[in-house]
C-alpha cells in the first residue's frame, strides 16, 4: 500500500477507481489472488465470490456508498467496531474485504478475522508493498479479458446459431445448438405450456414445471405482458422470452449457471425462431417482405410506402456469403433475423447477392435491453459472421431505389477490400455546396458518352484508388476486362485518367447518378 494514498483515503469521502469499461462479466475472487504479484491472501470468510467493483474507503461506515458487488480496499483508520463494520458491509452487499497493513495496523486485528469468519465475507491481507490503485488496475484488466472473452463467446454463439438456422430443419436445430451454447435445456412451447420442441438435458420434474409456469408469464394472450422473464429454482436458472408473429410461442430455458453473455445469446435465438417458427411470417410480416421485393423491382413509393408502415430513414444492405455459397432462403431470412429485421429478399438465385431492408417499422420480437446495454438501432447495420454486407446510408421511402444501387456498390468495395462491412456514407463536403439539380445535370453532360457498364467500372475503379485487381473482384470480371474498360473511358471522355484533378471531377459526377 502506498503512503501517498492515505491521506485521500482517510479525507472522509469514498475513493473510487473508475472503471475503464463495463463492470460485467464478475471476476471470481480466486483469479485476482491467483496475481501472485499482489501478494494477497485470504485469511477468512468463504473462498468464492464476484467481483463487480474495486472501491476503497477509510469511512467509519461506507454502507451508503456502496452499491454491492464491490471488494472494498481499506487500511483501518476509523476501524473501532469490526464486528458492526463488517455487518454494514455484509448489509450492503460487499463482495469481499481487502485489508492493508501499515502503517496503520501492523496486522490484520485478530477480531476483524472473526468477524469476517463469522458473517460469511472474504478477507483478504494485502501486503504493505502493494498499493491499492495496482489492485484496481488488476481488476479492471481482468475485467476486460473477460469482457473480450465473453464478447468472442458470444460471435462464436450467433455463427453457430445463424448457421443451424439455415438447416432443413431450422428449429430444432437451433433449439440443440442454444441448449448447447448455454449448456442446458432449450424448449418451444406453446401459449398453453404444451411443447413443440425442446432439445438438452431435461431439469427435474419441479424445476421443469416451474420453468412452464414462467412461460405463461410472458405468452401474449394478453395486452401487457412482458416480453421477458427469469427466475431460480434450486439450483437452476430459468428464463423465458416471448417470440414474435403473432403465434404466441415462447422460448423456455433451464441452465445450471447463469454467465453474463447468455442473455445475448438467448436473444439472438428469440429473433431467429422468432422468423422460423411462425408459418410464413405472419400475414402482416409477409406483406411487408412483399413490399421490399415490389420496391426493389420498380414500385412507385406510393405503393410501398402504406406496406412498409414508414416513410424511413430505411437502409439497404446487399449481402454474400464469404465463402462464396449461394445464399438460399433459409440462409437469406436467419441473416434478416440475426439484423432483426424480415424484409429480406431471398428470391435472387444462385450467386446473387441478398437484399435486406432496415428501417423504424415494426420488427419481429427483439429482446428489451438489460441495465448497462444499448438497444440495437434498427437502421444502422452491424458485421455478420460469414457474410460480406454493403450498406447505404439511411435514406426515405422515396430514395430507396437510389439507396438499393448505393449498397450494391458498398457491398462490392467491401468484396474488393475484405471488408467485413462498408457503409457507402452520404455526400457531403464541398459536393454539399452545389445546388443538386446544377450537380445532377453537369454529371448527365459530362457522363453522356459513357454506356452504364462503363460508368459503373469507372465509379468502382475510382473508389478503390485505381486498383486493377480489387476492380476485377469486385465486378467479377478479369483485371484485363477492367484495363479495356478504363482505356475506353479515357477515350470517349477524351481525358487523361491520370490526372488527379480529372479523377476528382469523374468522382464527383459519378457520385450525383
Amino acid at each position: 500500500m502506498d503512503e501517498p494514498s492515505m491521506p485521500n483515503s482517510s479525507a472522509g469521502a469514498p475513493q473510487t477507481t473508475p472503471p475503464t469499461g463495463p463492470p460485467t462479466p464478475p471476476i471470481p475472487l480466486a483469479e485476482l489472488l491467483a496475481r501472485e504479484e499482489l501478494g494477497l491472501r485470504r485469511i477468512a470468510g468463504p473462498a468464492d465470490a464476484d467481483l463487480l467493483w474495486v472501491h476503497t474507503s477509510e469511512m467509519a461506515d461506507p454502507y451508503p456508498y456502496l452499491l454491492g458487488g464491490e471488494l472494498l480496499l481499506s487500511a483501518g483508520v476509523l476501524l473501532t467496531d469490526p464486528d458492526h463494520y463488517v455487518g454494514r458491509l455484509v448489509e450492503a452487499g460487499a463482495a469481499a474485504l481487502g485489508f492493508g497493513v501499515r502503517p496503520v495496523h501492523e496486522t490484520v486485528p485478530a477480531a476483524l478475522i472473526e468477524a469476517c469468519d463469522r458473517q460469511g465475507l472474504p478477507l483478504l491481507e494485502v501486503p504493505p508493498e502493494t498499493p491499492f490503485t495496482t489492485i484496481a488496475r488488476a481488476v479492471w484488466r481482468l475485467m476486460a479479458e473477460a469482457r473480450h472473452r465473453e464478447l468472442r463467446r458470444v460471435t462464436r454463439a450467433q455463427q453457430a446459431l445463424a448457421t443451424a438456422a439455415a438447416r432443413p430443419d431450422p428449429v430444432p436445430a437451433v433449439l440443440h445448438q442454444l441448449a448447447t451454447q448455454l449448456g442446458g435445456r432449450a424448449v418451444l412451447l406453446t401459449a398453453r405450456g404444451q411443447e413443440v420442441h425442446a432439445a438438452g438435458r431435461r431439469p427435474d420434474p419441479e424445476a421443469a414445471g416451474a420453468l412452464t409456469r414462467l412461460a405463461r408469464v410472458v405468452a401474449r394472450e394478453r395486452p401487457g405482458s412482458p416480453s421477458s422473464a427469469t427466475d431460480t429454482h434450486g439450483g437452476t436458472h430459468l428464463s423465458a422470452y416471448a417470440l414474435g408473429g403473432g403465434e404466441g410461442l415462447v422460448l423456455a430455458l433451464a441452465t445450471r449457471q447463469r454467465e453474463s453473455g447468455d442473455h445475448t445469446v438467448a436473444g439472438i435465438a428469440v429473433v431467429l425462431l422468432s422468423l422460423l417458427a411462425a408459418p410464413h411470417q405472419g400475414a402482416d410480416a409477409a406483406g411487408r417482405s412483399a413490399a421490399l421485393v415490389r420496391m426493389l423491382l420498380g414500385a412507385s413509393p406510393a405503393e410501398v410506402a402504406p406496406l412498409l408502415g414508414s416513410t424511413g430513414p430505411w437502409t439497404v444492405i446487399h449481402a454474400r456469403r464469404t465463402d462464396g455459397a449461394p445464399a438460399d432462403a433459409l440462409t437469406a431470412g436467419a441473416l434478416g433475423a440475426s439484423l432483426g429485421t424480415a424484409l429480406v429478399d431471398a428470391e435472387r438465385g444462385a450467386g446473387k447477392a441478398v437484399r435486406v431492408l432496415l428501417g423504424p417499422g415494426p420488427e419481429p420480437a427483439r429482446t428489451t435491453a438489460q441495465p448497462g446495454e444499448t438497444a440495437p438501432d434498427p437502421a444502422r447495420p452491424t458485421p455478420r459472421p460469414g457474410w460480406t454486407l454493403g450498406a447505404s446510408a439511411p435514406a426515405p421511402v422515396t430514395a430507396l431505389a437510389a439507396a438499393d444501387a448505393v449498397a450494391a456498390r458498398a457491398l462490392a468495395h467491401a468484396r474488393a477490400t475484405r471488408a467485413p462491412l462498408t457503409v457507402d456514407a452520404p455526400t457531403g463536403g464541398l459536393a454539399a455546396l452545389v445546388p443538386p439539380g446544377q450537380a445532377a445535370a453537369h454529371a448527365r453532360a459530362l457522363l453522356a458518352p459513357l454506356t452504364a457498364p462503363l460508368a459503373d467500372t469507372l465509379r468502382c475503379w475510382l473508389s478503390l484508388h485505381g486498383s486493377w485487381d480489387r476492380t476485377a473482384v469486385a465486378l467479377g470480371v478479369h483485371r484485363n476486362t477492367v484495363r479495356q474498360r478504363i482505356g475506353r473511358c479515357g477515350e470517349l471522355l477524351a481525358v487523361d485518367l491520370d490526372d488527379m484533378d480529372v479523377r476528382t471531377e469523374l468522382w464527383f459526377a459519378l457520385r450525383q447518378t
